[in-house]
């Protein structure tokens, strides 16, 4: 399985960027910010803003064109973010342009050492399915995942990651995951010789969770906030002592 396209490293800056927006579709005028994201590091990373660039409405959704590679201004590390967009009254979403590998301003004082163990997690509030994929992200490098991407095979509900000795799927839908849904996750992780992980918005199915728990496969639910909630034995332990 490839890695995530790289096809924009842009870096990060000390404050969230702001561009005025202009939907071509019903001409609103809006002012949108980047969001920040957290650095494995705990510093916050921000995709720098084309001012310059027209936003260019989303008509159809590819994996591929979904992330963009952001450096940290901090430790240098590449991370793989979803790319900035905004979504205007009128339904158009528009995916905002961010800027080229530029020179970086002036370093700043060296940050502090992270302190030993895992950092806090940092959560992304879950709005639409694309922010719930981002939540499970962050949890699983959280875990020490860092080469997380989207999976080859296409699960029978939700959408499935997939990352070095890890398979996750993400299910977003508002029906509990089932029985079969979890016994699809842990066999294809069987054949690849992967832990994998279950996060769901809605929750699970009582037979679901009990097959879980004989499985050893530890199940989430994600909140609104986008904070993964563990849900049965595997996950508390997982959740407690990493991967």
């Amino acid at each position: 399985m490839g890695a995530l396209p790289r096809d924009a490293v842009v870096r990060e800056w000390a404050m969230p960027e702001s561009v005025p927006v202009r939907c071509p579709a019903c001409r609103r005028a809006h002012r949108y910010t980047a969001p920040p994201y957290p650095c494995a590091c705990g510093a916050p990373v921000t995709p720098p803003l084309d001012p310059d660039a027209v936003p260019v409405p989303v008509g159809h959704r590819a994996w591929r064109e979904e992330w963009v590679t952001v450096r940290c201004g901090h430790c240098g590390r590449d991370g793989e973010w979803p790319r900035p967009e905004l979504g205007c009254p009128c339904g158009t979403v528009l995916r905002i342009p961010v800027a080229g590998p530029r020179t970086p301003a002036p370093s700043s004082p060296a940050v502090p050492a992270a302190p030993r163990g895992r950092p806090a997690f940092r959560s992304v509030p879950v709005r639409t399915a694309r922010d719930a994929v981002t939540a499970a992200v962050l949890y699983l490098r959280r875990l020490g995942h860092e080469d997380v991407r989207r999976a080859d095979r296409h699960p029978p509900a939700g959408i499935g990651l997939a990352g070095r000795g890890v398979l996750a799927q993400v299910d977003p839908s508002a029906r509990p995951a089932t029985l079969r849904d979890v016994e699809c996750l842990w066999l294809t992780a069987m054949t690849e010789s992967a832990r994998c992980l279950y996060f769901s918005l809605a929750g699970y199915a009582e037979d679901a969770r009990s097959r879980a728990d004989a499985l050893g496969v530890p199940l989430f639910l994600l909140d609104l906030t986008g904070t993964p909630r563990p849900v049965n034995g595997p996950a508390d332990a997982l959740d407690r002592e990493g991967a």
